[in-house]
């Protein structure tokens, strides 16, 4: 057991840095405009997994964008394959420096995110509620912007920087 200790640490820090970097989607196109793309209707389908690629839930989410200078609103409704409903709205700020952050009753603190090229990266802390209690967990959200339509989304829930699940959506404006 004690070797097993020994070898999480390096195998963890190895593993984080396995991880994208915004950057390398600078020469991607099309360009992710956040606010264009959620101002109206869209709709969205995802599952989530666990940690051995299990896909242990399925959702349909509805969702009504509103832009009002600076600021985007998401309305946010869901619907998942058990017939349990959740809501959240987001509301995001794009910063001076062309970063946004943002928040929702669910979230913990800030969420902080960026565009470059076709992606955007939105990074955040979230109330998890699980069957027998919640936990908090971090989310490392990386959107694709595919075309002027449509999205794909892979957030990675991390606990103490460790992936324990991953979301997968794909988003269709109407």
């Amino acid at each position: 057991m004690k070797y097993l200790k020994l070898l999480i640490l390096p195998i963890s820090l190895f593993l984080m840095s396995c991880s994208a970097d915004l950057d390398e989607y600078k020469e991607s196109t099309p360009d992710f405009e956040l606010f264009s793309f959620f101002d109206g209707q869209t709709q969205a389908w995802g599952m989530v997994q666990d940690y051995t690629g299990k896909q242990t839930r399925r959702f349909h989410v509805d969702i009504k964008g509103r832009v009002n200078g600076n600021q985007l609103t998401l309305d946010e409704s869901f619907v998942y394959h058990d017939g349990e409903t959740d809501k959240r709205v987001w509301t995001i700020m794009k910063q001076s420096d062309g970063t946004y952050t943002g928040t929702a009753g669910d979230i913990i603190g800030t969420a902080k995110g960026q565009t470059l090229g076709n992606a955007f990266r939105w990074q955040y802390d979230f109330n998890l509620k699980l069957d027998d209690g919640d936990i908090d967990v971090s989310f490392d959200d990386w959107l694709y912007r595919q075309d002027e339509n449509h999205l794909f989304n892979v957030s990675y829930i991390k606990k103490f920087g460790v992936t324990v699940g991953k979301v997968t959506l794909f988003f269709q404006k109407k």
